[in-house]
């Protein structure tokens, strides 16, 4: 009997260490290319519903701070670029430089049409753009070739009241407008009940791709809420 359960034991600690060895072997795999400038497989460009952000920063007390030409300027800003991340099938790098080349201040102020707060824009370059593979000109303007590959539904352009949609019909009305772009391309994400960003996913080439994952983790909510461009 004893002899049985040891000849067990013996058994599944070889079965364990196996399955250790063959998880490690991975991580190991993985750690050759994390945060390795430029080895990445794709793109996603993030697009923030700029009023459920300045909503949520009033709330949170922290208008009026990096956000001011965001939230406090004279523009109503509708989608916004949040920013352009390199990704992998499964998980991404960041902050593939440190410390992160300095960003020069005039760059900076040229993508303000796009990305309106200097502190994102900067957090962006540090977390994101320093693992493209590319200097900070050349990934500043794949940003704005990425955002001007897509284009905005009309009806979020001039939105005056509050909408209540379905994630599903954001996506539709996005894949409506950009030929190409698939439902496993795109994903809605939200914060508490407010539509969040609308994520679309593109190839080093700026073509629209399918990314499993990220259509993962989108919005499960039946419906959410789009508050009104300010002043609407």
């Amino acid at each position: 009997m004893i002899d049985s359960r040891a000849g067990t034991f013996r058994i599944l600690l070889a079965l364990i260490t196996a399955i250790t060895l063959a998880t490690a072997g991975a991580a190991v795999a993985q750690d050759r290319r994390q945060n390795a400038p430029g080895e990445f497989d794709f793109y996603v460009l993030a697009l923030s519903w700029s009023p459920s952000f300045c909503q949520e920063a009033a709330e949170r007390g922290h208008a009026g701070r990096s956000q001011d030409t965001q939230c406090g300027g004279e523009r109503p800003y509708s989608f916004v670029v949040h920013g352009l991340w390199p990704q992998y099938e499964r998980g991404f790098p960041d902050y593939c430089q440190r410390p992160a080349p300095r960003l020069d201040r005039n760059l900076m102020a040229s993508m303000l049409d796009l990305m309106p707060a200097p502190g994102l824009i900067y957090n962006e370059w540090d977390k994101h753009g320093t693992c493209s593979g590319l200097g900070a000109r050349g990934y500043f303007e794949t940003v704005r070739k990425a955002r001007a590959a897509v284009k905005i539904p009309p009806e979020f352009l001039e939105l005056a009241a509050e909408k209540t949609v379905a994630p599903d019909e954001v996506e539709a009305a996005f894949i409506k407008v950009n030929p190409g772009l698939s439902n496993s391309a795109v994903a809605v994400t939200c914060s508490r009940s407010r539509l969040s960003e609308v994520r679309i996913c593109m190839s080093k080439d700026l073509q629209f791709r399918a990314c499993e994952e990220i259509d993962r983790r989108g919005c499960r909510r039946e419906q959410v809420v789009m508050p009104p461009l300010r002043g609407g």
